[in-house]
């Protein structure tokens, strides 16, 4: 039986070497802000995950990423941009409103059409 166990301990994922993946920055006001930047990520190679619950290899390079530009005095929002720019609307839980309009509109959409539909339904039944 624990030869069973042999190869997915083989096959995970090793932890990241980033300086900051799982160190905290020693300023706790830098911290916070590097925090709530990260709980608005999405880990890039996990199911929908933030990067702060990941333990994605990834996920702990760009805990890093975040907290050393923090820890440098760089704005959250340019952070976010520099992230968005390279990974894309994904990584962020509050895409801009372009680019997921079509999720808000469809089931509208699809509700009007189901209305029209069973309008059509009814209006024939008589």
């Amino acid at each position: 039986m624990l030869l069973a166990l042999i190869p997915a301990t083989l096959a995970a994922e090793p932890p990241s070497n980033a300086p900051f993946a799982n160190v905290q920055l020693r300023d706790p006001a830098a911290e916070a802000r590097a925090k709530a930047l990260m709980l608005s990520l999405r880990c890039v190679v996990c199911q929908g995950q933030s990067i702060v619950d990941s333990d994605a290899s990834m996920a702990g390079d760009m805990r890093s990423l975040v907290r050393t530009r923090i820890a440098a005095g760089e704005s959250a929002e340019s952070i976010r941009g520099w992230l968005v720019a390279r990974y894309g609307n994904y990584v962020s839980y509050d895409p801009p409103f372009a680019a997921s309009w079509p999720l808000w509109l469809a089931p509208i959409a699809l509700l009007a059409a189901g209305a029209l539909i069973a309008r059509g339904s009814f209006r024939r039944r008589r």
